[in-house]
């Protein structure tokens, strides 16, 4: 079954019900295209879509169900039946006999039913892995391990009370997130949980805080873009409403610069609640490595250590351990319950992904060094490390050093090919709300203060003030469009971003 829903209650409701009789749902983020749906539709040949007639964005209708019909318009495709939920009011085409509304389908079933018992590893789900190009990635998940291990971390990391807290994960269902941290483990867990099917900014930049304010939340679960988003809209906004209720504080997807950590903490948390910075994949199903509320001493910007029962460890080139205070890839050496059981009808594909890097080891794909002290920092995807005359550099380590300077509010860099020194170092950067662009002035105060921070060698060749970056609806920022313009090439389809016009704007910035 292919999911395509906003973030409303049916979501989760579906999901569940697929669990429930022991069908295989495959969620489809509500801001891919047609192409993207009809894609992943084909691949795991579903039979049904459960979609919307659309959903708001920033207080304005915005359809979803002529997605559906695009993408099921051209004959070959598997879908028998598509449900719709009435979410607002929309009109919408209609095709007999394969559509039914949501409500004339939930209403006519009967108020018992009774679950059906599978095997422990049972199929649970599928989710096809974003931002790759060619054949849609199908990471597959089964019951037992994943609804274990999902379970315990969330209980574990969060130090979760059911009895008394109030959790919010801010992901969408349409990532793993939000599949295992929205859908699955509150639920199991018997958490108090709010969703949340907006945006950050409207009615308001203080919709988040006015929602923490209101339900009394006390463990929020987001991403450091959102973090640094905030940031850049300055602490004025948080600071008109009561966060008191915030305990305990989480990060997502990907690494969090120390400075977004700590305005967090300071800010958000009002300089108490304890920041739980989670590593963890799509294919990994659940968190992996975390510092323990009230138990690890905290780093800013560390994951720090995996969690109990979990074997990471940092390899060199030949899959040798990495003494502390070095570098390299980020593998796991044992079995976890929640691991990825294959690539849905490729299993090819996935020995070649996941598991011919190095032997008897799982290869995550990104590159970590440890601290002195053992402890894991993680530098983003292997493929996001530039090689800069012969010397290997982390864009995460070079955007920490840009952020970490008082005029930049959020940073994004890439590595362009470059004739003389094989790639070259990319910044994009927005400067705060009370920064003052002064051109050439500013982006070599940057330059020097990068190679302050970290070294000459890691200085960016270009560094261009824009006014956002690019970045899906669910907050990640799409570098390789930003390669591509550093590149001179066209970035093509923006459709997925939030604001489709940014690559425009950047693109006209740079040729100033």
């Amino acid at each position: 079954m292919a999911v395509y829903l906003p973030m409303i209650p049916e979501a989760v409701i579906t999901l569940l019900a697929c669990a429930r009789i022991g069908a295989v749902h495959s969620v489809v983020f509500g801001g891919f295209s047609a192409d993207a749906l009809r894609s992943r539709i084909d691949d795991a040949e579903a039979k049904l879509v459960v979609t919307a007639d659309g959903t708001y964005r920033r207080g304005k209708p915005s359809a979803l169900k002529p997605a559906v019909d695009e993408a099921l318009s051209k004959a070959g495709h598997t879908v028998q039946n598509v449900v719709v939920v009435k979410r607002n009011g929309q009109d919408v085409d209609w095709t007999e006999g394969r559509d039914h509304w949501w409500a004339d389908t939930v209403d006519a079933a009967s108020n018992e039913h009774t679950a059906v018992g599978h095997d422990s590893e049972h199929p649970l789900f599928i989710l096809y892995t974003s931002g790759t190009t060619g054949k849609p990635k199908g990471i597959l998940h089964t019951t037992g391990g994943y609804l274990t291990q999902t379970a315990y971390t969330h209980k574990a990391v969060f130090d979760l009370h059911p009895d008394t807290d109030v959790y919010w994960c801010t992901a969408d269902v349409g990532w793993v997130t939000g599949h295992s941290y929205v859908t699955y483990a509150p639920l199991i867990n018997g958490a108090t949980q709010v969703m949340y099917e907006g945006t950050p900014d409207s009615p308001h930049q203080g919709r988040w805080w006015e929602i923490v304010e209101k339900y009394k939340v006390s463990i929020l679960y987001t991403a450091p873009t959102a973090i640094r988003t905030f940031m850049k809209w300055g602490r004025e906004i948080p600071d008109k409403y009561d966060l008191s209720s915030l305990r305990v504080l989480g990060s997502v997807g990907e690494p969090i610069n120390p400075e977004a950590w700590m305005w967090y903490r300071e800010v958000i948390g009002g300089g108490k609640a304890p920041i739980v910075d989670t590593w963890w994949q799509t294919e990994t199903g659940a968190q992996m490595i975390a510092p323990l509320p009230g138990v690890t001493a905290a780093k800013p910007g560390s994951a720090q250590v995996p969690l109990p029962g979990i074997a990471v460890d940092v390899v060199d080139e030949m899959g040798e351990s990495v003494p502390n205070g070095h570098g390299g890839f980020l593998v796991i050496r044992e079995p976890w319950p929640a691991m990825l059981r294959g690539i849905w009808g490729d299993p090819e594909r996935f020995k070649d992904t996941y598991w011919s890097r190095f032997e008897t080891m799982y290869f995550a794909g990104d590159g970590a060094k440890k601290d002195e002290d053992g402890d894991v920092w993680l530098l983003g995807r292997v493929d996001d490390v530039m090689n800069v005359s012969g010397h290997r550099l982390s864009t995460t380590e070079i955007e920490s050093a840009l952020v970490s300077h008082p005029a930049v509010a959020e940073a994004a860099v890439v590595g362009a090919a470059d004739e003389t020194t094989g790639q070259a170092v990319v910044a994009f950067v927005i400067l705060r709300g009370d920064a003052v662009d002064t051109g050439e002035d500013i982006v070599t105060e940057l330059r020097n203060h990068v190679g302050k921070e970290i070294g000459p060698i890691a200085k960016p060749k270009n560094i261009l003030v824009v006014p956002e970056l690019p970045k899906t609806r669910s907050g990640k920022i799409m570098r390789r469009l930003l390669k591509d313009v550093a590149e001179g090439r066209d970035p093509g389809d923006a459709t997925t971003l939030s604001d489709p016009t940014i690559m425009q704007q950047i693109a006209a910035s740079l040729r100033k």
